[in-house]
């Protein structure tokens, strides 16, 4: 059995979501597993080393996940630039989850340094730049990637599967309700679970550019291109605790409401908002209503309603409901064990480095999800429907 090593530039990381899902649940979970197995023969093991600013919070993150996951520490460095010019090994990879704003530059370095490129989306806060970037990798022949997560959760794998069962029959229509309440920090003593700088959009926060990236890609890959849209946004909380204790402003839209209408005419309906308490199955809940039946899906189970089982209500708000709407649906099995969503496109995109194994979800497919976010904040701005020309 053959082990090649793939050597990844990982930066940014110290950060809740590199930290988290990029490090703790994808790398160091593929190293614990024993390597993206490809076939009898050979194993691709990922080989990280931490960039980043602090050398203290990169210290730490490679003592909480080294010596669990290879018997030894990860290596470290606030020196970016010598990791790339291949001072301290041979590193092919580039992995970017730093702030959007900073991604371009780190962007450029690599690029120079001849790596192939995964970062964290939106790529950029404005379609040009996030083209700039896509054709400057493309133009230096590059393998490349960005973050498309949310195709790999459960929920989503199931409602494909629905599609491809054709359970649905023509689909109608397309909803999806995301959020959660975001505490300011500015009451009973409840710090915010989300940084400061996502509700700055001088520093690239915003729902819309956060959010409609993700809307982009699941649409698109799920129910069809979007032929255009309309949107608003809003600044709900003008006043929330930074990480330093002290009130800032927000200056971001933290909630976007958006419809999206497909090149075949199906509308999709997105709410998101951080300024929302969860009543419904989970954080993010896509209903999906088909002449043959509809279903809700979660970030992991999915409910089914067929046509056959579908009740005929009364409107009489005279008496109590007499229908239990929930009781009739059916939950979706779990047949298949489903692993961590950004897990296994870090496995795709390191077989695709290492074998060439087909790939699409590119800079360039990246740059898509920010132009949507930039079209709807010119629906919101304008405050009229906007159609959403192809890249």
């Amino acid at each position: 059995m053959e082990t090649r090593r793939i050597g990844i530039i990982m930066n940014g990381v110290t950060g809740r979501m590199g930290g988290n899902q990029h490090l703790a649940r994808s790398i160091a979970a593929i190293i614990k597993q024993g390597g993206v197995r490809v076939g009898n023969d050979l194993v691709l093991m990922p080989d990280p080393i931490l960039t980043g600013r602090r050398e203290d919070a990169l210290k730490a993150l490679a003592e909480r996940h080294g010596l669990e996951a290879r018997g030894e520490a990860f290596r470290y460095t606030t020196d970016l630039q010598g990791a790339l010019d291949g001072a301290y090994g041979d590193y092919g990879i580039f992995f970017d989850a730093s702030g959007t704003l900073q991604r371009a530059g780190f962007v450029e370095r690599a690029v120079r340094a001849g790596k192939a490129i995964y970062c964290e989306k939106p790529t950029a806060t404005s379609t040009a730049e996030a083209l700039r970037i896509a054709k400057l990798v493309e133009d230096a022949g590059l393998k490349n990637g960005v973050v498309q997560d949310k195709l790999w959760l459960p929920g989503l794998r199931k409602l494909r599967m629905l599609q491809e069962l054709g359970f649905f029959g023509r689909i109608l229509s397309v909803r999806g309700e995301f959020g959660y309440w975001v505490f300011t920090g500015m009451d009973y003593d409840q710090p915010p679970q989300r940084p400061s700088w996502n509700y700055r959009a001088e520093d690239g926060g915003g729902m819309m550019i956060d959010m409609f990236c993700h809307w982009q890609y699941v649409i698109g890959n799920l129910f069809g291109p979007i032929q255009r849209l309309v949107a608003h946004g809003n600044v709900d909380i003008d006043q929330r605790r930074g990480e330093d204790g002290q009130p800032y402003q927000a200056t971001a839209d933290d909630s976007a409401y958006a419809i999206f209408v497909l090149e075949d005419g199906t509308v999709c309906q997105f709410n998101s908002s951080w300024c929302t308490r969860v009543r419904r199955d989970d954080l993010l809940t896509i209903q999906v209503d088909g002449t043959k039946g509809s279903a809700v899906a979660g970030l992991r189970e999915v409910w089914v309603q067929s046509a056959a089982e579908t009740p005929k209500p009364v409107w009489n708000p005279d008496i109590p409901q007499p229908i239990d709407f929930l009781s009739g649906w059916s939950q979706v099995p779990n047949n298949l064990e489903y692993d961590n969503a950004f897990k296994i496109q870090w496995e795709d995109f390191i077989r695709h480095v290492a074998l060439d194994t087909p790939w699409r979800y590119t800079l360039r497919e990246g740059a898509k999800g920010v132009q949507l976010a930039e079209l709807g904040m010119q629906s919101w701005r304008e405050r009229r429907w906007i159609d959403v020309p192809g890249l």
